[in-house]
C-alpha cells in the first residue's frame, strides 16, 4: 500500500466507504501577536487572580488597578495608538520600602485680573479659575482642589498657605519624571497667568525603589508576547529583561522560541541619554529617548509600543519611521534634538521620535540598544527593531510548516524509492519545502534573493542521529529604505 493512512487500518474488512482527514497539506495560520503591559497597580492584587491576564480597555484597567494608576494610564496611552490589538497586563505592587516622589507649586502675589491658570500635571491640562483679588493662598487651595478632583491623575495634592505639595500615587523612581508646569501652549495657545499672580515649580523628586522584575520571567513562561511594554530603565531592571528575553536561556533561545521585544522610554538630555545608551547592548530592547516632554515616561512607552505594534503586526519588515505616536506631548522646540544630536543618539542605541510643527509625534528610527558583538566590535546586525520581528516571523513560519506538514513523517535518505502516498521525507524534500516557503515570503516582502538562499541553504541527515535532519538556513532579510543620498551635480 503506497498511501500512508493515519487511522484507517490496512486490514479493514467492513464495506464500503471510509474517510479520514489530514490537514498537513492545508494552509498554515499565524498566531495573534499579543502585547504585554508591565507596570504598577494602586489596588491590591487578588491572590486568586492569575497574571498576566487579558485586559481589553482602559475602563477595565482602571477598575482592576485603580484610577490614576500607572497601568490604567498606560492602557489609555496604548489604546490611543492600537485600538485593535490583544493586550495582556502584568502588574506589580509598590515596593513597601520605597518612597513616593513629591514636588511643589508655590503661588505668589494677588490676582489683579480674572483669568485661568493653565496648570499641567503629567501632561494633563488642569484649568484653575482665578478671580480678581484672589490671594496666593487661595490660588494654592484652588489648584490643590482641582488636582484632587481629577482621579485619573498620577498624583494627589495638598495646600499649605501658598504652597501646593504634589505627591505621586506610586512609590518608585518613575514618579520623579512626573511633569509639573503651567502654560504649556503659551500665549499662542491662549495660556498665560492672570495678572498679579506668579507660580514657582519645584520638580518632582525623592521617589525611590522600583519593583524587581525577576518574577516576570517565570510568570510569562513560554507564552508568546510580541510587544512587551516596560517603563523601567534602571540598570538592574534592564539586565533582568535582557536575561528574560535572551538568546541562551531566555525567550529567544532555541528551546523556548517564545520571542518578543521590549519597548521602553527614558527621559533625559542628550548627554545623559548618550551615556546611558552607550552602556547598553541588548538587541531585544528598544528605548525611546525624549527630553522635556510633559507626558510621563510610562505613557510614552505605552504609546510608542502601541504605535509600533500596529505597524509591525501588519508588516514586520516595513520601516517604523514616520509612524505617528498619538497621545503624547512634544517637548518645547529648544528641547528637541537637532540633527547632529539625533545622529549621535541613534549611534548610541537610543531610539528617537520626531516632532512636526504642530507638536504631533512620530517615530524617527527605532534602533535597539545593540551596538557591539561579543568581542566589543561595532556590529550593525541588530541595529533596527524591525530585524528582530522579521526573524521571528520567518522562524515561526517555518515552525508552523514543518510541524504541520511533517509532524509524523518517516525519514529516508535521498534517492530512496518509496510510494508517492507514503508519509516519507528526505533531505531534498525538506529543502524543496524550505525553498518554496522562502519564495512565498519573498513575494510577501519579508526576504529577498531566493536563488542565493537556495544555493546557500544546506539540508542533510545527521550522521550521529538517524532520526535527525540538520539545516543551515540562510535567509536574506529585506531591508527598509532609510537613507536616500543625493549628489545634486548641477550644470549652468
Amino acid at each position: 500500500m503506497a498511501v500512508g493512512f493515519n487511522t484507517i487500518p490496512a486490514d479493514l474488512r467492513i464495506p464500503l466507504f471510509w474517510a479520514e482527514f489530514d490537514n498537513s497539506q492545508a494552509g498554515y495560520g499565524s498566531n495573534a501577536k499579543r502585547t504585554l503591559l508591565v507596570g504598577q497597580t494602586i489596588t491590591p492584587l487578588a491572590a486568586t487572580m492569575a497574571w498576566p491576564r487579558l485586559v481589553t480597555s482602559y475602563e477595565e484597567a482602571a477598575g482592576l488597578f485603580g484610577q490614576g494608576s500607572m497601568l490604567a494610564n498606560m492602557m489609555k496611552a496604548y489604546r490611543a495608538n492600537d485600538t485593535f490589538g490583544e493586550v495582556w497586563v502584568y502588574p506589580f505592587v509598590d515596593v513597601t520600602a520605597g518612597a513616593a516622589a513629591t514636588g511643589t507649586i508655590t503661588a505668589s502675589g494677588t490676582a489683579t485680573a480674572a483669568g485661568t491658570i493653565a496648570l499641567y500635571v503629567a501632561g494633563t491640562l488642569i484649568p484653575v479659575g482665578v478671580t480678581v483679588g484672589m490671594t496666593a493662598a487661595q490660588a494654592a487651595a484652588a489648584m490643590a482642589a482641582a488636582i484632587n478632583a481629577k482621579p485619573t491623575l498620577p498624583v494627589t495634592a495638598s495646600a499649605n498657605a501658598a504652597a501646593v505639595t504634589v505627591t505621586a500615587r506610586h512609590k518608585g523612581t518613575l514618579g520623579n519624571a512626573i511633569d509639573l508646569r503651567a502654560n504649556y501652549r503659551g500665549g499662542a495657545g491662549g495660556e498665560s497667568l492672570p495678572a498679579g499672580l506668579g507660580l514657582t515649580f519645584a520638580a518632582m523628586s525623592g521617589g525611590t525603589t522600583d519593583p524587581d522584575l525577576v518574577p516576570l520571567g517565570a510568570a510569562l513562561g513560554d507564552e508568546e508576547f510580541d510587544f512587551v511594554v516596560s517603563p523601567y530603565t534602571g540598570v538592574g531592571q534592564l539586565d533582568t529583561l535582557r536575561d528574560i528575553m535572551g538568546d541562551t536561556t531566555g525567550r529567544w533561545s532555541w528551546q523556548r522560541q517564545a520571542y518578543g521585544h521590549v519597548f521602553s522610554m527614558k527621559p533625559g538630555d542628550a548627554a545623559a541619554l548618550q551615556s546611558f545608551g552607550a552602556a547598553r547592548n541588548d538587541q531585544h530592547v528598544t528605548i525611546m529617548g525624549v527630553d522635556g516632554s510633559p507626558t510621563p515616561p510610562y505613557e510614552w512607552a505605552a504609546a510608542y509600543g502601541g504605535a509600533a505594534a500596529v505597524s509591525l503586526r501588519a508588516d514586520p519588515a516595513r520601516p517604523l519611521q514616520t509612524v505617528p505616536i498619538r497621545g503624547v506631548l512634544a517637548p518645547s522646540i529648544d528641547k528637541r534634538f537637532p540633527r547632529t544630536t539625533q545622529q549621535t543618539l541613534l549611534s548610541s542605541g537610543i531610539a528617537l521620535a520626531d516632532f512636526a510643527r504642530d507638536g504631533s509625534a512620530m517615530i524617527l528610527r527605532a534602533v535597539t540598544t545593540y551596538q557591539r558583538n561579543r568581542w566589543g566590535q561595532a556590529d550593525l546586525s541588530y541595529l533596527d527593531t524591525e530585524v528582530l520581528f522579521i526573524a521571528a516571523e520567518v522562524v515561526r513560519r517555518l515552525r508552523s510548516v514543518i510541524t504541520q506538514k511533517f509532524a509524523r513523517s518517516k525519514l529516508a535518505n535521498d534517492g530512496t524509492r518509496f510510494g508517492a502516498g507514503q508519509p516519507i521525507v528526505t533531505p531534498k524534500i525538506i529543502k524543496a519545502e524550505l525553498v518554496a516557503q522562502y519564495a512565498i515570503m519573498e513575494e510577501e516582502g519579508l526576504v529577498e534573493n531566493a536563488q542565493a538562499f537556495a544555493a546557500a541553504t544546506i539540508v542533510e541527515r545527521s550522521t550521529s542521529d538517524v532520526s535527525r535532519v540538520n539545516v543551515l538556513y540562510a535567509p536574506d532579510f529585506i531591508n527598509g529604505l532609510r537613507v536616500l543620498a543625493v549628489l545634486a551635480q548641477f550644470r549652468s
